[in-house]
């Protein structure tokens, strides 16, 4: 069983996202599809799935029967759908059980002689993709994650938690052949991505993911995929995250290596041929009209000198430079510097609807970085709400230092997403001058082809370097973070290291990214619900 990609060619517009991508997703692939946002991971994906069809190429599966399953990065309930209905047709039951239905509607007829064929084929299906005892096993996983399968929602009535236990039962409900999961750990807590990796490390079919999470990378794929930026195409690499990283460096490496010593031959080549014409021009002048045999000879031996010279310089042409991607080094430094009282909740007790928190005693220190840990639904974020200020507190006290400025990245990622220009955004939010803001702007790399976008154009991870300039604008010096590295390429996360590696200043940070954590080395853990 397989799914082939052959020379497939896809574009949005006049944009190129893919092309000539040629890919075997074999019957045990453990695959890892990596590339910055908007390079064509998730099109990709979809072409896999069948949800979207390529501009050129092929895409053939074998047998015809295989099952793929596509768990999008934005995974909803829609508007009166139950859980269970939305894990039906996550999982392909849905649309199987329609088929199962239609077939055995047609056979009772005895419409015609392929009938019972169809139907035949309609229940292999629906078998294969656990419909047996789909119930029974829905109804043990999401008890066991703390979901209610009957309850109907509206429209964003999931909490950011919630939506990931859906999306994490789907998953761990799903059978099909070759199971393609977009960014599925997105909001989840440690005990669901330890049911993930869990689930991924004993699954029987073929595996494509797509992951901002380099731990989850290394422990789960045996190669990967990347697309490349600027030529749209794919190359594997063997091995995870890990071992992808450091082949493509030492590549690259090597490439420059040849490179320069390819430059330095052609230098040393160019400066032989110059010295070869500049001993024949010599000689000329100096012979003069004069034509006797000896002086013909020396003369013809230089000008054979030069030809071989001008033959080596021809043969030495430079190899085409090796692409070497601008290196982003953002650095985000605290205003002023804080002493003494940074922030403290004195028995702090909050609500949020039914939910209570507290009572919660907490004092922040200059310069600690502060990991806060724990379920989903705990109160990780609405800790943070009340430490910003943002939810009022029932009981308890909290207070802040007279030299504390905070700020803050929340989940949702709301600053910078609206219609809006980014420069007219980051004036409004901090008073600054706009040809300042144009200039701190360039210090995180939005440029001037940039600034003048509407806010909802940026990539997440353009939206995070707005909002950290937005941040050493106005001086913060505690940073509180909330899911920081959600919706994120890899590049981004990496730049997100690069900044709060140089803060100075006092940080308190959600984050069930394991790699993230071990960058930005907490000082102390607050486990919240132990």
């Amino acid at each position: 069983m397989r799914v082939q990609l052959a020379h497939v060619t896809k574009s949005h517009g006049a944009q190129v996202v893919l092309d000539d991508v040629t890919l075997t997703i074999g019957p045990s692939a453990r695959l890892g599809l990596v590339g910055p946002n908007g390079v064509g991971k998730s099109t990709l994906l979809r072409i896999v799935a069948g949800v979207e069809r390529p501009d050129a190429g092929t895409v053939t599966r074998a047998p015809a029967s295989l099952t793929v399953g596509y768990l999008e990065q934005n995974r909803r309930v829609d508007l009166g759908e139950s859980i269970v209905d939305h894990l039906r047709r996550h999982t392909g039951l849905l649309d199987a059980e329609r088929a199962l239905e239609d077939s055995a509607a047609s056979l009772a007829r005895n419409e015609d002689g392929a009938a019972a064929e169809r139907y035949s084929d309609a229940l292999d299906r629906f078998l294969l993709l656990g419909g047996g005892d789909f119930d029974a096993r829905a109804g043990s996983v999401c008890a066991d994650l703390g979901l209610t399968l009957d309850v109907r929602r509206e429209r964003g009535g999931l909490s950011g938690g919630e939506a990931a236990r859906v999306g994490l039962a789907a998953i761990l409900l799903s059978r099909f052949d070759v199971l393609l999961l977009d960014e599925p750990t997105n909001d989840l807590d440690f005990d669901g991505l330890e049911r993930l990796e869990s689930f991924l490390g004993s699954y029987a079919g073929a595996l494509v993911l797509v992951s901002h999470d380099r731990e989850l990378l290394d422990r789960t794929v045996r190669r990967i995929v990347a697309i490349d930026p600027r030529t749209h195409r794919a190359r594997e690499w063997v091995g995870g995250w890990t071992e992808y990283e450091a082949a493509r460096a030492a590549e690259r490496d090597a490439a420059i290596a040849q490179f320069e010593h390819a430059r330095l031959r052609r230098r040393r080549l160019t400066e032989l041929l110059s010295t070869r014409r500049s001993e024949a021009r010599g000689k000329g002048d100096a012979l003069g009209n004069k034509t006797g045999g000896s002086d013909r000879r020396a003369t013809h031996a230089l000008e054979t000198k030069v030809r071989q010279a001008e033959r080596l310089l021809e043969r030495n042409e430079l190899p085409e430079k090796p692409f070497e991607p601008w290196e982003l080094r953002l650095t985000l430094r605290a205003g002023a510097r804080l002493s003494g009282q940074v922030l403290s909740l004195d028995r702090a007790v909050a609500e949020r609807g039914s939910f209570r928190l507290g009572p919660v005693d907490l004092d922040l220190v200059p310069g600690e970085r502060l990991s806060v840990v724990g379920r989903n639904g705990v109160g990780k974020t609405t800790l943070l709400g009340v430490l910003l200020g943002e939810i009022p507190l029932v009981d308890g006290q909290r207070v802040v230092g007279r030299s504390t400025v905070l700020g803050a990245i929340g989940q949702q990622r709301v600053a910078y997403d609206g219609e809006s220009s980014v420069i007219d955004e980051l004036v409004a939010r901090t008073g600054l001058r706009p040809v300042d803001a144009r200039t701190l702007l360039a210090k995180f790399a939005i440029g001037a082809d940039h600034v003048g976008r509407p806010c909802a154009s940026l990539s997440p991870g353009e939206r995070t370097r707005a909002h950290l300039a937005e941040l050493q604008a106005r001086g913060v010096n505690v940073l509180i973070l909330d899911e920081p590295t959600n919706h994120l390429d890899l590049e981004a996360v990496e730049q997100l290291e690069q900044a709060l590696a140089a803060f100075d200043g006092t940080l308190v940070v959600v984050s069930h990214d394991r790699r993230f954590l071990e960058r930005i080395a907490p000082t102390r853990e607050l486990v919240l619900g132990a």
